[in-house]
């Protein structure tokens, strides 16, 4: 059976290039009704913490990324690498070092300042049973180390093809700390084997660690999985997705009103193309047409405007009650009204949202344009006040046609509309002298969606009270 895994370490949020490399394992392993296995590697006890491993879950959870059984934790099987270390040891595979940490560290600078490779100088490779027993009996700490063989290495990646390591660049390297940890290397393919993992797809900086891991399946017997390097996601300037490019955990982009399938999608087509030019699919469809060999040898380039786009066509597609329940967290954070009062008007905020939806491109974004909806502007734009309200004669034809709202008895968009074009024919005017002056009245601005929309939605009172008080604002300008 097709099995992959997501394997984080637990020393920040869930990156957004993290979170490509869990979808394009997910995708496979669902389109190959295959296994997704969650392994947190929190060997690293001073950098891994509790709060980054529920952080990694709700990202990937917020994604709508499951995993089959229950996570696993390198920290909970420490005794397991410790037993595959010692394997390695009695078969002569790996051998103890007792080199302190200062004097390797010297010899690394030393290697920086000669600008050369670091390359362990095998001062233990060699030493006695006899040796190494006084050095045990005298409770020297040491680390183990692999034993390099001789030859060069040689493994295949799907996308990359064969690639070949000389041996000169490889050393004899640790697989085993000497407080009893296991290094990346020993963990990670210890796991993959137990846990039988077929396919490790995976970011291409970690191509340069593969070579050491395909020894050490070769040391002990274990046939070697597919690999899949992906090419990193870059920022705009074509170097690697950092900070300094923006967000870039999913928590951010969750908290600024961007929607998990949106994400997804964007995430999916990020390295990966359908054959096709569409850009918009479900998890569903994305499974269906996943396929590695969709996967590109170039690095992606993350576009957060293309992203945004891509938002805004998920929001547009969403219910109007699937929107409610998604963005009332939003609406109670911005201060707009409570979560309980939002729930008691729900209808009336669905009825928004559907007016609102095709101008949105974020969750963020309904804050601010709903304002109106609920309260009376408190200002009106400067431009449209000069634009609009000129002088009292504005205010005369606000007044009447205020006079002739105040008289309808169903108060429809459609009557709406017909009262307002009615009344600009008998004047001899367009509709939209009407129309603007109007719409800044009870919004307090130059843009909205419909109007006659908009006061159907308000209601006749609400329209009636801010049409009063502009068209007493405007008598007082001049």
């Amino acid at each position: 059976m097709i099995t992959v895994r997501f394997a984080p370490s637990p020393t920040g949020y869930l990156h957004i290039g993290g979170a490509r490399t869990a979808i394009f394992n997910w995708l496979f392993a669902r389109q190959q009704n295959g296994r997704f296995i969650l392994r947190i590697e929190d060997t690293d006890r001073e950098r891994s913490g509790t709060e980054m491993v529920q952080a990694i879950f709700e990202g990937l959870r917020w994604l709508g990324l499951d995993w089959d059984g229950d996570p696993v934790f390198q920290s909970q099987r420490l005794d397991i690498y410790r037993d595959y270390a010692n394997r390695l040891l009695r078969e002569g595979k790996a051998f103890r070092c007792f080199c302190s940490a200062e004097k390797i560290m010297r010899q690394r600078e030393q290697a920086v300042r000669q600008k050369i490779t670091f390359r362990y100088d095998g001062t233990c490779r060699n030493l006695s049973e006899e040796e190494i027993q006084q050095r045990l009996e005298r409770n020297e700490p040491f680390t183990i180390r692999f034993r390099l063989p001789e030859g060069d290495v040689q493994f295949h990646d799907m996308l990359h093809g064969t690639i070949t390591v000389e041996q000169e660049v490889l050393d004899d390297f640790i697989i085993l700390r000497s407080d009893g940890t296991p290094t990346y290397h020993l963990a990670v393919v210890v796991d993959d084997y137990e846990m039988g993992i077929t396919h490790v797809i995976r970011g291409d900086d970690h191509l340069s660690n593969t070579p050491k891991q395909v020894l050490l399946y070769e040391a002990f017997g274990w046939q070697v999985p597919q690999f899949l390097h992906v090419p990193l996601i870059h920022g705009p300037d074509r170097r690697r997705l950092s900070k300094r490019h923006g967000a870039t955990s999913v928590q951010e982009y969750r908290d600024r009103g961007y929607l998990p399938e949106a994400i997804f999608n964007y995430l999916a087509l990020l390295g990966w193309s359908p054959g096709t030019d569409e850009e918009i699919f479900t998890r569903e469809e994305l499974i269906e047409r996943f396929s590695l060999d969709g996967l590109s040898k170039s690095s992606a380039i993350f576009d957060e405007q293309k992203l945004l786009w891509m938002n805004a066509q998920h929001l547009y597609r969403l219910s109007s009650a699937e929107l409610f329940d998604r963005v009332v967290p939003f609406l109670a954070k911005a201060g707009l009204a409570g979560e309980a009062e939002l729930q008691q008007r729900r209808d009336y905020v669905e009825n928004i949202l559907e007016l609102l939806k095709p101008r949105a491109k974020r969750l963020t974004d309904f804050a601010d344009q709903m304002h109106y909806f609920f309260y009376e502007p408190e200002a009106y734009d400067e431009k449209g006040m000069k634009k609009h309200w000129k002088g009292l004669e504005t205010a005369e034809r606000l007044d009447m046609l205020r006079s002739r709202l105040a008289g309808l008895e169903n108060w429809t968009e459609a009557e709406i509309e017909a009262v307002v074009r009615d009344l600009a024919e008998e004047l001899q005017i367009s509709a939209a002298k009407l129309i603007h002056p109007t719409r800044l009245a009870i919004s307090g601005r130059t843009a909205t969606p419909g109007l006659f929309e908009v006061m159907a939605l308000l209601g006749q009172d609400v329209v009636l009270q801010r049409m009063k008080k502009a068209v007493e604002i405007i008598k007082n300008s001049f």
